[in-house]
């Protein structure tokens, strides 16, 4: 449909919080100098911020001359090196780590089931995943986490979180949660293999849902397969008069994922731009031509983020839908990552990406049209208040008595 970034895989999500991948293999190195030196000039000449959050990048590169002697040592210099920067998303993997990561990818991984990430400097629930030890525990998106077997997670950096939440399926972790208005409480999971499911019409209890709409449940963007399910949906579905994607909770995935399922509704027009360290601004644009001219509703709420909120800013800016919700995530950083050498691999923040009005919603999200709260009340009834209102707006969009102001 377009070119998208040379050759790389660009991803703005994951799980346990990895927004925006893009995949490259790196040059071999054969002693953990040369490993640690690999890091340093792919950080200085790829990362976002060319001041390196203000310091002098230089005086990292001969700071451990002489004194590495095991891949664990290097592995030590290089996570303080790239702690300099203060960016959580920007990270070094050791070969566990990567593995791990990388399985996401393949659709599976062992935990709970649950999408993190540090916010204001706190541990952050950005979702669970569908059908999950987590979502069956009753955790929700911007949940707090306090503990994690009982040790704090102040000043907890998002890999050292993971790694103590993930384990051996069968056995178990506590949580202590802050929930919004609420006091702490512990949540004790039991871990399991994770099946990561992307596209879902499963309708939610206690909603009818009129045959008319097609309802569209798309809990990430990192599948693959997702943007070819997404569109055998729309093809598929001749009768229906609305679609309703509910994104809510969807932490991201593909960046090719958000763009080809945006370039189904969009007919022309821009869907995103990227910008880099040297301030190159390069815009993905529709093709000519949609799969579909039906109206449409997106659900959101703040546990949408990166790619989710892509798709929605290129909705919304270009007037081709509604969006019903609460205010997303904020999430508008894209990484790359790095296979390294030995199996280990780094995270480097090398964009920022701007919504088609050429907006900037990292930290800020994106406003739906239509504002709703899901109350602690509503979740407890399960009275989906912002799916219902998204059915009438659906309705009133596919006969003429709502109109998307232009």
């Amino acid at each position: 449909m377009r070119k998208l970034m040379k050759k790389s895989i660009i991803f703005l999500s994951a799980f346990i919080f990895l927004f925006g991948w893009v995949i490259k293999t790196n040059v071999q190195a054969s002693t953990p100098e040369e490993l640690y030196d690999n890091v340093w000039r792919l950080i200085n000449s790829k990362y976002v911020d060319q001041t390196n959050n203000e310091q002098d990048w230089g005086k990292w590169r001969h700071k451990y001359d002489k004194v590495l002697k095991t891949d664990e040592d290097a592995y030590v210099a290089i996570d303080t090196m790239v702690a300099s920067l203060n960016d959580p998303y920007t990270k070094f993997l050791t070969p566990k780590d990567f593995a791990e990561e990388t399985s996401s990818i393949k659709g599976s991984l062992k935990g709970i089931g649950i999408q993190i990430g540090v916010k204001d400097g706190k541990l952050m629930v950005i979702a669970p995943i569908e059908d999950t030890p987590a979502e069956k525990a009753g955790l929700l998106a911007d949940d707090e986490i306090l503990s994690i077997n009982g040790k704090s997670t102040k000043g907890i950096t998002v890999d050292k979180a993971a790694e103590q939440i993930r384990g051996e399926e069968g056995t178990q972790v506590t949580l202590l949660i802050k929930r919004k208005d609420c006091e702490p409480k512990e949540y004790t999971i039991t871990r399991a293999e994770i099946e990561i499911k992307s596209i879902s019409q499963k309708i939610p209890e206690n909603i009818t849902m009129p045959k008319d709409i097609s309802y569209i449940r798309l809990s990430s963007f990192i599948s693959r397969n997702a943007s070819r399910e997404f569109a055998e949906i729309i093809t598929n579905s001749p009768d229906k008069k609305a679609f309703i994607i509910d994104l809510r909770s969807n932490p991201g995935g593909l960046l090719s994922n958000a763009i080809y399922i945006s370039d189904m509704f969009l007919d022309g027009g821009a869907i995103v731009s990227t910008v880099d360290r040297d301030g190159y601004k390069e815009t993905s644009k529709a093709s000519r031509g949609v799969l579909t001219t039906k109206p449409v509703v997106v659900l959101l709420n703040k546990g949408s983020a990166s790619a989710s909120e892509i798709f929605s800013g290129a909705i919304k800016d270009n007037k081709r839908g509604v969006l019903i919700g609460t205010q997303s995530f904020g999430k508008g950083l894209v990484q790359e990552i790095n296979k390294l050498p030995n199996s280990a691999g780094i995270n480097i923040t090398i964009q920022k990406y701007l919504t088609p009005n050429g907006t900037d919603i990292h930290k800020k999200g994106i406003t739906p049209d239509i504002v709703i709260e899901l109350k602690e009340e509503d979740i407890k009834n399960k009275n989906d208040v912002q799916l219902k209102k998204a059915i009438e707006v659906a309705r009133q969009l596919s006969n003429g008595t709502y109109v998307v102001k232009k």
